[in-house]
């Protein structure tokens, strides 16, 4: 019974911080609010296909959190497939990277422009309507980030929108990569967010395309939850990582490893209230639940 009050109370709040729950068959006309306001910008949603959710603001913090501190130090970042344009906004605020968007639905594109230009960052970022597959920036990228299309064996949603931004009806993973070494620096770093139940099939293929897992960032709803999402940061150029686990659930000091670092981050505690590392990653973007 307490799990399952856990589990309406998670839900309950997504709704009322204006997040979809992604497997939900809502439609954008029917959700609460049309927009979702962060401490410093406010994502427009009412256009947009992709409506803004907590594991694409864990995302785009965690990538955020890595140039902060200096991990990575991009100059320029490419956003594949931007939506609303979120995870370009979340790293523009906490660094000087110039950020390019690039989304192949028109609303979306629309979307990531009015949400762009509206920002105190709008010098730093640019939202450009193409398809990836043909696109190829003016300059190759330190870093390349993407929340691809999701879901390629479940059900479809009725919304043709949502299908091509969900599913791997316009962009394969395969495709993906391929994209992604179009537009890559030579020392480059690419960072991705996938369901967990496609991480081996992902790493199998980025493998055959010859990037490095230097990290990944398993997610849970909460401890008694499996694992629904991983972020996977590769590498272009083979070389030792230094990893700090220290801000999620495997802790510990700084260690160099030859090739990755595998952590564990959980969202909710058995209260139904985020957990420290997740509060620690989001507390500079969240107004709500203490945040």
């Amino acid at each position: 019974m307490k799990g399952f009050q856990i589990f309406l109370s998670y839900r309950l709040r997504e709704v009322l911080d204006g997040i979809q729950i992604e497997q939900t068959n809502i439609q954008p006309s029917t959700l609460p609010n049309t927009y979702f306001q962060f401490k410093q910008f406010k994502i427009n949603q009412d256009k947009s296909s992709m409506k803004v959710c907590t594991d694409s603001c864990l995302f785009g913090a965690w990538v955020a959190d890595k140039i902060k501190k200096k991990i990575i130090k991009p100059k320029n970042i490419l956003d594949i497939g931007s939506g609303t344009g979120l995870l370009g906004l979340m790293i523009a605020q906490k660094s000087k990277s110039i950020i390019d968007a690039v989304e192949i639905d028109i609303n979306s594109f629309l979307q990531s422009k009015e949400n762009f230009m509206s920002s105190p960052w709008n010098q730093q970022l640019q939202a450009f309507h193409a398809d990836i597959k043909a696109w190829r920036g003016a300059l190759k990228y330190d870093l390349i980030i993407s929340n691809p299309p999701f879901f390629e064996n479940d059900l479809r949603s009725s919304d043709k929108n949502r299908n091509l931004a969900k599913h791997h009806d316009g962009l394969t993973f395969s495709e993906l990569l391929q994209s992604v070494k179009n537009n890559i620096r030579e020392t480059g770093d690419f960072a991705v967010l996938i369901p967990f139940h496609r991480m081996d099939y992902f790493k199998t293929i980025a493998f055959e395309n010859n990037f490095y897992l230097k990290e990944e960032l398993l997610v849970k709803q909460t401890s008694k939850h499996s694992y629904f999402r991983v972020i996977l940061f590769f590498g272009t150029k083979h070389k030792s990582v230094i990893s700090n686990g220290a801000h999620f659930k495997s802790g510990g000091s700084m260690k160099q490893l030859d090739m990755q670092s595998s952590n564990e981050l959980i969202i909710n505690n058995e209260e139904g209230n985020y957990t420290d590392a997740f509060h620690l990653l989001l507390k500079d973007y969240y107004f709500k639940n203490g945040l």
